[in-house]
């Protein structure tokens, strides 16, 4: 063999390989793309049917506003800053609920599924608690807490306590076994099991219930702003409303929607990283 054809020979496969990566580049790429059409279409249809009926005039225009008015409306919040000081002052709050809910629900979480006693007095107690949405809560913390801050943060933080509680203990009654007796072949301490083995298996699942916490957390708080709040995504909602300024209502409501459908996608990405993480560990 002459030593252009070994140089062709050792080129072959590195060029095939190529080949096949990029249309593996290609289909993916155009996998994507249709998936993010097809996701398209229903809110085209929706944005469709509201301005079919606004124009028809189903609805009075004091009622149902345009989508221009709405998009105008909200490009006039955004510069005056009304929009960005509600809403940071609505974000403040689900952070420090889900930092409140979420280590209350971790601490709970852990109790249950690491001590048999503490889950025969505490689980049942739990489950009669889990059944009461953030609405019973309200009359009752009024009446301890007022309508200040307080009251806020209590609430939506009990809307997260609920889902990290669960998935924490899901993740750490399905641990496998095998693993556990690893531990036990090292003769690994409490304290050692738990930082290298129930801890990195109960991940995936314990970051599964922060974000269904923390996405809890968004819907809730919209609620309690509109019930009672002078400042916030829901304050400004319901302000709206009483002035009949229905536009900002709208462009609320858009704006609720987009921050909670980015706030899903990120965790949801960090989720799947957690869980082909754990893949490749076992």
């Amino acid at each position: 063999m002459n030593t252009n054809t070994q140089i062709l020979s050792l080129r072959l496969p590195t060029a095939v390989s190529a080949g096949r990566t990029s249309k593996q580049v290609l289909a993916r790429t155009a996998n994507a793309v249709s998936r993010f059409a097809l996701a398209l279409l229903f809110p085209l249809a929706l944005l469709g049917l509201w301005q079919v009926a606004h124009y028809q005039e189903w609805l009075p225009v004091q009622i149902l506003p345009s989508p221009q008015q709405t998009w105008e409306t909200f490009w006039d919040l955004c510069r005056s800053g009304e929009l960005s000081a509600n809403l940071s002052v609505s974000l403040a709050r689900v952070a420090w609920s889900l930092a409140v809910g979420g280590a209350v629900g971790l601490a709970i979480g852990f109790a249950i599924g690491l001590s048999p006693k503490v889950k025969a007095y505490l689980y049942p107690g739990f489950e009669v608690f889990a059944q009461f949405p953030v609405i019973g809560w309200i009359p009752l913390l009024m009446l301890f807490l007022g309508i200040d801050e307080t009251l806020k943060i209590v609430a939506i933080s009990l809307a997260v306590l609920v889902p990290v509680v669960i998935n924490t203990y899901k993740g750490i009654l399905g641990i496998p076994a095998s693993l556990l007796e690893v531990g036990q072949v090292y003769a690994f301490s409490r304290r050692q099991t738990l930082l290298r083995i129930v801890i990195p298996a109960a991940l995936p699942s314990i970051f599964g219930g922060i974000r269904q916490g923390l996405m809890q957390a968004w819907l809730s708080l919209i609620f309690v702003e509109l019930l009672a709040s002078s400042e916030g995504l829901g304050y400004l909602m319901n302000w709206a409303r009483q002035v009949m300024q229905l536009d900002i209502v709208f462009a609320a409501i858009g704006v609720i929607g987009v921050i909670g459908f980015l706030l899903d996608w990120g965790l949801r990405r960090v989720e799947s990283y957690f869980d082909a993480w754990r893949l490749q560990g076992l």
